[in-house]
C-alpha cells in the first residue's frame, strides 16, 4: 500500500483529485475522514495542510505527496521530486502599493516586508544583496500594507485580481510554481512498484492533454503534402477508401496549433475532417 499525501482543500486538492481519478484511482469524496484508501488500486489518500506534506513525505508518515513548489522549496525537506505535474501554477512575487514609483529591487532595501515564505524572500533578497525587514505572517498577507504592518508583501499570485483589490501592484516575479510529485527517498521495492504504476497511468493522462486526434479524407496524390504538414508526426496512419483516388489519414495534433494546421490542411484538400479528443496516450 503506498500513502499519498494531499491538500486537504482548495485549488490543489481539486487538481490533485481529478488527477487521480483520470487515472482511474476510485478513492471516496468524504471531506471528514483523515486517511482514506482507494477501492480499486494500492493507495490510501492522507489529507493534510500543504504545508506540512514536505515534511510528512521527507520523514515517512506518507510515502509521497502532491504539493505546491512553493512549499516545497520553503520546507527545504530531504525528499525526491519525482515530476511536476503541469497544474496549480502560480507565481510567489513582490507587490507594493500602488501610489508607489518603483524604481527597482533596490527599493526594498530596509522595507518590511510581510509574507509567508520567508526561507525563499530571504535567499531572493540576499542574491540581490537587499537587507529587508522580513515579517512573517499567515493568512491575509495581502492586507499588510493597508493597515501599517509592512511597506510591501511577497506572496503567490495566480491571477493578479487579489493584488488589484488591495492596491497593490507586482513588480518582482521571484519564482513560479506548479504541482510537484514528491516521494520519501526510502521507500520499499514494493512502494517503489506501486509509484512506478502510479506514475505510469499519470504519464498517459498527461500525454493526453491538449491533443486531438484527427482523421480526415485527402485525395491520394496529396498524401505526402498533406503529411508534410502535420507537426511531429512520426508516422501518421494511411489507408485507402473504397472511392479509388481518396485516402484517409489519422494523426495527432496539439491544441494549440490546431486551427492554423486545419486550415491548412483543408487548402491541400482534405475533406470530411473528424476531431476526436483523447483521454488516455500510452507512449
Amino acid at each position: 500500500m503506498l500513502r499519498i499525501a494531499v491538500q486537504s482543500k482548495g485549488r490543489l486538492n481539486e487538481d490533485t483529485m481529478a488527477l487521480l481519478a483520470e487515472a482511474g484511482i476510485k478513492v471516496s469524496s468524504s471531506k471528514r475522514t483523515l486517511l482514506v484508501q482507494s477501492s480499486n488500486f494500492p493507495v490510501e489518500i492522507l489529507y493534510l495542510r500543504d504545508d506540512d506534506i514536505p515534511q510528512s513525505v521527507a520523514s515517512g508518515v506518507a510515502d509521497v505527496g502532491i504539493v505546491g513548489e512553493n512549499e516545497f522549496v520553503e520546507r527545504a525537506e530531504d525528499a525526491e521530486v519525482v515530476r511536476p505535474l503541469g497544474f496549480s501554477k502560480c507565481r510567489l512575487s513582490l507587490a507594493i502599493p500602488k501610489s508607489v514609483d518603483y524604481p527597482g529591487v533596490h527599493w526594498f532595501e530596509g522595507k518590511k516586508i510581510a509574507t509567508s515564505y520567508p526561507g525563499i524572500l530571504r535567499t531572493f533578497m540576499e542574491s540581490q544583496g537587499v537587507c529587508a525587514d522580513i515579517h512573517v505572517i499567515t493568512g491575509s498577507v495581502e492586507i499588510a500594507p493597508g493597515i501599517g504592518l509592512a511597506d510591501a508583501i511577497f506572496d503567490i499570485v495566480s491571477s493578479g485580481s487579489t493584488l488589484v483589490s488591495n492596491n497593490l501592484s507586482e513588480v518582482e516575479v521571484v519564482m513560479k510554481s506548479e504541482a510537484l510529485l514528491i516521494a520519501n527517498k526510502q521507500l520499499t521495492a514494493e512502494k517503489r512498484a506501486i509509484l512506478d504504476e502510479l506514475l505510469f497511468r499519470i504519464e498517459a493522462v498527461k500525454s493526453a492533454e491538449d491533443k486531438k486526434y484527427v482523421l480526415m479524407n485527402v485525395p491520394t496524390d496529396k498524401v505526402e503534402d498533406i503529411v508534410a504538414v502535420l507537426p511531429g508526426a512520426k508516422s501518421p496512419t494511411v489507408m485507402p477508401l473504397a472511392q479509388e483516388g481518396w485516402s484517409s489519414v489519422h494523426t495527432v495534433i496539439d491544441e494549440k496549433s490546431f486551427w492554423e494546421i486545419i486550415s491548412r490542411l483543408k487548402e491541400l484538400g482534405a475533406q470530411g475532417i473528424l476531431v476526436i479528443p483523447i483521454e488516455k496516450m500510452i507512449l
